[in-house]
């Protein structure tokens, strides 16, 4: 712990749900003082995804980045703060394209509310984007860890030697565009997480309008065997392909995240219901929260094995997103 500080309260994705973000600060006992919202003896680590989808993403990313600036909170990208970031950067005239993240109508439809909303704010948005890219990846405590959607440590430790505060630079942000590279290697496991492709002419029609071709897999299954031990995503897998045995191959592509290690939070995974924990050392506190589900935190005080009476949440109600354009989720 810094000295003063008696715990720090993790929240999940808030994807636009600004002014349930502002009660959820307030529930958990923060106050606004002189523009940020501070605790007496606690901070704040956001899990990344403050944009997109919801209603007042600029109130979200305003909240977040003053209580950063000031020192009241931490952060880690998420994988909407990467894709806003590569969305916006032109591409090097050799690579052929015109910018890193190609403005498809899968892309476009992700960004459509966050441009919306900063459409007449360009100045606003630029600080976003700066802001967005001196993000982590991930942070280390002395007592826990935090990541968007996974923690690997062999990729950890990668990315520590070749950037020890864990952030991008030009030069990084422009090799995670190449699905060969090392950096790509970081930026999608630490951001998206483990996943695993489904059999040809197979996919997932989810209910937010995306078709998906693989499936979200968690990393925490000590020796899995089936597909259904590592699928962690609400949508089910279609048929009987939860019994699919895992080849090695996919065996080997999954992260691993050990019962003895520290607590891990993330986000990410959209999951629904009232919070639970899959393991004792790692939560997810991603409640799909712009589906009208509960924008979650989880208030940590030094323990070294989780617990469910440690989650606080706020349901999101319909107000908060009368008037969003669109809602979905998606694996980019």
């Amino acid at each position: 712990m810094q000295e003063g500080i008696k715990g720090y309260d993790l929240i999940g994705d808030v994807h636009g749900c600004g002014a349930t973000l502002v009660t959820l600060l307030e529930t958990l006992g923060y106050k606004l003082d002189n523009g940020v919202y501070r605790h007496p003896k606690r901070k704040v680590v956001f899990l990344g995804d403050l944009i997109d989808r919801g209603p007042r993403i600029r109130l979200a990313v305003t909240v977040a980045k003053r209580m950063v600036e000031a020192g009241a909170a931490y952060i880690v990208m998420g994988n909407h703060e990467y894709n806003a970031v590569a969305y916006s950067q032109p591409a090097p005239p050799e690579s052929g394209q015109r910018w890193l993240r190609e403005h498809t109508p899968r892309h476009n439809r992700i960004i459509a509310d966050t441009l919306a909303q900063y459409r007449d704010y360009p100045d606003e948005w630029e600080e976003a984007l700066s802001w967005f890219k001196t993000l982590p990846l991930c942070l280390e405590f002395d007592g826990f860890r935090v990541a968007h959607a996974c923690w690997d440590q062999a990729l950890v430790e990668a990315l520590w030697a070749r950037r020890p505060d864990a952030s991008m630079d030009d030069d990084f942000l422009l090799e995670t565009c190449d699905p060969r590279s090392e950096a790509y290697r970081i930026m999608d496991r630490l951001t998206r997480g483990p996943y695993v492709q489904l059999p040809a002419g197979v996919a997932i029609h989810s209910g937010d309008g995306f078709t998906r071709t693989s499936f979200r897999a968690h990393f925490w299954a000590d020796g899995p065997r089936t597909w259904g031990d590592v699928v962690f995503q609400p949508d089910n897998l279609p048929g009987a392909l939860e019994e699919r045995a895992l080849s090695t191959e996919e065996r080997r592509q999954l992260s691993y995240y050990g019962s003895n290690e520290r607590p891990l939070f993330v986000g990410h995974y959209w999951c629904e219901g009232i919070p639970a924990l899959p393991v004792g050392n790692v939560a997810c506190l991603d409640y799909s929260a712009v589906k009208y589900g509960r924008l979650v935190a989880y208030r940590w005080s030094g323990e070294a094995t989780l617990s469910a009476d440690n989650f606080v949440w706020i349901p999101v109600a319909k107000e908060e997103l009368n008037g969003r354009r669109s809602v979905g989720n998606d694996t980019d």
